[in-house]
């Protein structure tokens, strides 16, 4: 048995996951907390959020984030990866500042607009 806190609502429900019943989950409200509790399970996946470094812009720091969830075993080397990218500015939003991070198929794009001085 696994237990998780459901983060799809502000309920919060304490799911738990059954792994020996085909991961069966219970203690949730909604169809969400059961596709929420079996993910988590069987294959966690997380969104990354950080910051890379701008040269020549009105900030030295620009916001991305993946565009997908990736695993969670691989968050540590994602922020390994995004730590030695910086971009140039100009910098707008939705730039790919990482193409296939990883080799996951997912992209590291720019959330925030820098611009050049």
């Amino acid at each position: 048995m696994k237990n998780f806190i459901c983060i799809m609502c502000p309920k919060g429900c304490h799911l738990t996951v059954d792994e020996t019943n085909d991961y069966k989950v219970s203690g949730h409200s909604c169809n969400k907390g059961v596709k929420y509790g079996k993910a988590e399970a069987t294959n966690p996946v997380r969104v990354v959020t950080s910051t890379i470094r701008v040269n020549g812009g009105n900030s030295a720091l620009c916001s991305v984030k993946t565009t997908d969830g990736i695993p969670k075993t691989a968050v540590l080397e994602a922020m390994k990866t995004i730590n030695t990218i910086q971009l140039q500015a100009p910098v707008n939003i939705g730039d790919v500042a990482i193409e296939n991070l990883l080799n996951t198929g997912i992209d590291v794009v720019t959330t925030s607009e820098i611009q050049t001085v």
